[in-house]
């Protein structure tokens, strides 16, 4: 059984959902519009595969056709408008995608309420099996864990950064591998407990509506 493989002319969906990247095509109709809006920690990158349109970011208007691509770095308020009478075809993603996705802005760029998409916006089905009560001990559980994770990561930085710093300064090329090894070790799970929290915090969030 292979990989997945997914075609913009008809995957038209979100095809991939992590607290890493959110990545999916997307499909305008002429003279549709998007709110302006931000992400408060994630890129977004965006690919024109068909149409043409006209992208707001930070204030500043660009035209982008066919192969063409921009981004919006993280808190730049940006929109998009759909130009001609064709259909816009794109691909994009937002890394990382933990919630509140979005951030909607006023056309002066002033931040609104933070949006808490619901899972059905990006194609995905919640368990609702599992309780809100369940998802909140999981989130206290797992942050503490990276806590705890972080308290180890930080003195492993600090011991084995001073022996970096000796062993670079004494040209000791071994010495120096093997302490860069040791910090990376101890950071790696660091970033393995922050997208579990990031899983658990993106199934929380969007259950809590009213």
């Amino acid at each position: 059984m292979g990989f997945p493989v997914y075609d913009y002319r008809t995957d038209v969906r979100n095809v991939l959902i992590t607290p890493q990247i959110r990545s999916r095509f997307l499909r305008m109709e002429p003279g549709q519009t998007a709110q302006l809006h931000s992400h408060d920690l994630g890129h977004e990158i965006f690919l024109i595969l068909e149409g043409r349109v006209e992208f707001e970011i930070d204030g500043e208007t660009e035209e982008l056709g066919p192969g063409q691509m921009c981004v919006a770095l993280v808190d730049q308020p940006h929109k998009v408008r759909v130009l001609g009478d064709e259909p816009m075809t794109m691909y994009l993603s937002v890394t990382p995608h933990i919630h509140p996705t979005h951030t909607p802005r006023t056309m002066d760029g002033e931040r609104l309420p933070h949006n808490f998409a619901p899972p059905s916006a990006y194609d995905v089905e919640p368990d609702m099996e599992v309780s809100v009560s369940e998802l909140v001990t999981r989130q206290i559980k797992t942050a503490q864990q990276l806590a705890e994770l972080t308290q180890k990561c930080a003195a492993i930085q600090e011991e084995m950064g001073e022996q970096l710093k000796s062993a670079v300064t004494d040209k000791d090329e071994a010495s120096a591998i093997a302490a860069r090894q040791a910090m990376w070790d101890a950071i790696y799970p660091v970033y393995k407990a922050v997208s579990e929290l990031g899983d658990v915090w993106n199934e929380l969030a969007p259950r809590i509506t009213y």
